[in-house]
């Protein structure tokens, strides 16, 4: 009996020890897995950051156009309720676009309200422009964005595509506010490439973009998820989203890592996501 209890004290204790550990390693973020909830957040905020990117280069080509080939019609990425108020001071370009309290809806679906504010120089000869932006106000799908940031337009040459086009290098700082009160936190770098449709500047839909960069998102709970595009992400404007199509984004997390692919260029918003060796098929839109 005595060697009995002497075994079952120390099962017991290995047990506890063992329990313990684990706890240790769950507690302190080692072991958590990366859910698909906390993808589809990211990539919610991805949309937003890409629709706004969106919106500041459409305001920059269109006055660049209108510069250049007054009177000539111009298919433009913002919504017909959009209002747009232009300045012109001190040879800068100050573009208000007033999507009003109620909101207007992109042409990918998504609903965006209150004010953003564009700006850029006049030269618009120059291979590279910094075209500024910020917001009052503003929401998207009922997120809230705050920030002031700028990005920088070159027209060149690049490993990804050897014909002269425009790229756009946007470094991000921003936070989000979703409607339930949660704030997140987006930093990082992207880098934007219009690969097809730079040539037809009156029409929209026909662009082509690749996009490469990282970035990390915290979360509320102060998590932080560093995210890298492995292969570039390909957006078609035609498909009307703003969701990538094509590319790979690797995602990490406390030491638990996620990969996602967007797919082989069809217009939809289905990805593959792996996590420990298994694949699952989820919908962005969920």
């Amino acid at each position: 009996m005595k060697t009995n209890s002497l075994f079952i004290g120390t099962l017991i204790a290995f047990t506890f020890f063992i329990s313990c550990n684990s706890d240790e390693k769950t507690n302190s973020g080692t072991t958590t897995a990366i859910s698909n909830d906390e993808i589809i957040t990211n990539a919610k905020i991805d949309a937003s950051i890409e629709d706004v990117t969106n919106i500041a280069e459409d305001q920059f080509n269109a006055q660049q156009n209108t510069t250049s080939k007054p009177g000539d019609p111009a298919k433009s990425f913002l919504p017909a309720c959009a209002t747009i108020t232009t300045t012109f001071t001190n040879n800068t370009w100050t573009k208000t676009i007033d999507f009003g309290v109620d909101g207007c809806t992109l042409g990918n679906g998504n609903i965006v309200k209150g004010k953003m504010v564009v700006s850029f120089g006049n030269n618009f000869a120059a291979s590279t422009q910094t075209i500024s932006y910020s917001f009052d106000g503003f929401y998207h799908n009922g997120k809230k964005l705050q920030g002031s940031k700028s990005i920088v337009r070159t027209v060149k040459t690049t490993d990804l595509f050897a014909t002269t086009h425009p790229v756009l290098t946007a470094t991000i700082d921003m936070t989000v506010t979703f409607d339930d009160g949660k704030i997140y936190i987006r930093k990082g770098s992207l880098v934007k490439e219009m690969v097809e449709g730079y040539d037809t500047w009156f029409n929209w839909e026909d662009n082509v973009f690749l996009v490469t960069g990282s970035g990390s998102t915290t979360f509320p709970n102060g998590d932080t998820y560093t995210a890298e595009i492995t292969t570039p992400l390909q957006f078609k404007a035609a498909c009307k989203s703003a969701y990538p199509v094509k590319g790979v984004l690797s995602i990490t997390k406390n030491g638990a890592t996620a990969v996602i692919d967007y797919g082989n260029g069809d217009c939809d918003s289905l990805v593959k996501i792996t996590k420990n060796g298994v694949t699952e098929e989820v919908n962005l839109k969920k």
